[in-house]
């Protein structure tokens, strides 16, 4: 029996990865402080490694769909389309058993957020007659760049640039996601990218974790072919508005975190002496870019915090790394956002993935953009030439990243008048963002919009 009333119900479908069940997550969190029953409904195989529990305290309640792989999740599948391919199946089926189970209870299902990754969960939701909602974890300018391609309004291969796009600035090739910019890489990563707007016509909204003055050209532009919703910055309340209630962290974790360790080491350096290096939980390096980016760490005479997972450790020069003394820290996993939001921290070295850049951002840290692979690219271009918080480094021929380019860099970032205005902007954006979540911002009163839509037909 229900120990609360709740004025409707949403279930929540994250694509199964740590940087998609964050976002999504947070933003069911941010819905139950309005008052709906949010549900997040992970993969058996996510759920059983996470262990979130459920009970009348937590504001999110859990449940499960499975994607056919239940003892092993993507590991245990063959190749990256077989796998999409059964969760299709095996997901269709249970989130439509998911559904049914909770149809003649207090509270049966008024909406399903869905990661567009997984355009099947509209379709179910639309056989039940739901309310469906497409929850897009990239930028809206990276997700305006896969419409385009789907909607054959951008030909590939592109034969000349600059590119232009409405409501994005001109971009080169190298500036484009890298499915597009590396033509043929990892096709069926680029049909899921793309599929995303398969059915997206069919979907009451399109969310996105962004705000609206981040990418204000970008937003009204896309806002013209679709029902668009900025509601982001999609991190845990007690870093911006703070009126989510014990909303201190993003609580699921693919990966252990002892907090003590870098937060102790962290508080014993000075304001913004120290570069906080991470590549997120998917992109590896090659062992050359390891031994230049030690290099370049040791040789700038900066601290730093350097994230190394356990498959690279193999790869870390540890000579070069354990000259460095107390100066340098490395570690298996961090929290980011407590690293992030420690005076120590000066500068972000980092992938440039939508959730980091997001969270820098968001607490006002400058960055050093070294882009990997998907969206990263423009992601890096954005935060050099549009939001001016930072600088890209440039690849030799040979691919790799030199150790000089990563010094120079990073010096740029943390020293001179260039450094200066770097910061200025990292906290003009911040106090953007806190604007837009609190009370009466722009995706304040989008959540608001989007809540009292349902509230009216539930």
């Amino acid at each position: 029996m229900e120990s609360k009333a709740y004025r409707g119900h949403i279930v929540a479908v994250p694509y199964p990865s740590q940087g998609h069940i964050n976002p999504m997550l947070q933003f069911c969190k941010r819905l139950a402080s309005k008052g709906l029953k949010a549900t997040l409904a992970t993969t058996i195989f996510i759920h059983n490694s996470m262990r979130p529990q459920s009970s009348d305290s937590s504001s999110v309640q859990f449940d499960t769909i499975s994607d056919g792989y239940d003892d092993g999740g993507f590991a245990q599948a063959e190749s990256i389309p077989a796998y999409l391919t059964r969760m299709e199946a095996a997901g269709s089926k249970t989130l439509a058993d998911l559904i049914n189970k909770n149809k003649n209870t207090a509270y049966p299902i008024d909406c399903i957020i869905y990661d567009p990754f997984l355009p099947w969960a509209l379709d179910v939701a639309k056989k039940f007659g739901l309310y469906g909602a497409a929850f897009f974890t990239q930028t809206c300018a990276v997700n305006f760049i896969y419409y385009y391609v789907y909607h054959g309004l951008l030909k590939l291969p592109i034969s000349s640039t600059p590119i232009s796009i409405p409501g994005l600035p001109l971009l080169e090739l190298e500036d484009m996601p890298s499915f597009i910019y590396v033509s043929g890489s990892y096709p069926a990563y680029f049909e899921m990218v793309l599929n995303q707007f398969s059915n997206t016509e069919k979907a009451d909204w399109v969310l996105v974790n962004t705000f609206h003055k981040l990418e204000l050209e970008a937003v009204d532009s896309m806002s013209k072919v679709c029902r668009l919703l900025t509601i982001g910055p999609s991190i845990p309340s007690i870093y911006l508005d703070n009126r989510v209630e014990n909303d201190n962290d993003y609580e699921l974790n693919l990966f252990a975190v002892d907090l003590s360790v870098c937060t102790n080491w962290l508080n014993s350096k000075p304001a913004g002496s120290v570069i906080y290096v991470s590549f997120g939980s998917m992109a590896e390096l090659s062992r050359e870019q390891m031994e230049e980016l030690a290099l370049a760490l040791k040789g700038s005479n900066f601290n730093f915090l350097w994230v190394v997972k356990a498959s690279e450790e193999a790869m870390l020069p540890r000579k070069i790394v354990g000259d460095s003394g107390d100066k340098g820290l490395v570690v298996q996993w961090s929290p980011q956002l407590a690293v992030l939001s420690n005076k120590a921290v000066g500068c972000f070295l980092t992938h440039c993935g939508w959730n980091s850049t997001l969270e820098a951002l968001s607490l006002g840290v400058p960055m050093v953009g070294m882009p990997q692979w998907t969206d990263q690219p423009p992601n890096a271009k954005f935060v050099q030439d549009v939001w001016k918080v930072g600088v890209r480094v440039k690849v030799d021929k040979n691919g790799t990243v030199g150790r000089e380019e990563i010094r120079s860099c990073i010096r740029e970032v943390m020293e001179g008048e260039r450094g200066r205005e770097m910061k200025k902007n990292a906290e003009k954006w911040r106090g953007l963002a806190i604007e837009a979540v609190s009370e009466g911002g722009t995706s304040d009163k989008n959540i608001d919009e989007f809540v009292a839509t349902l509230i009216t037909t539930s």
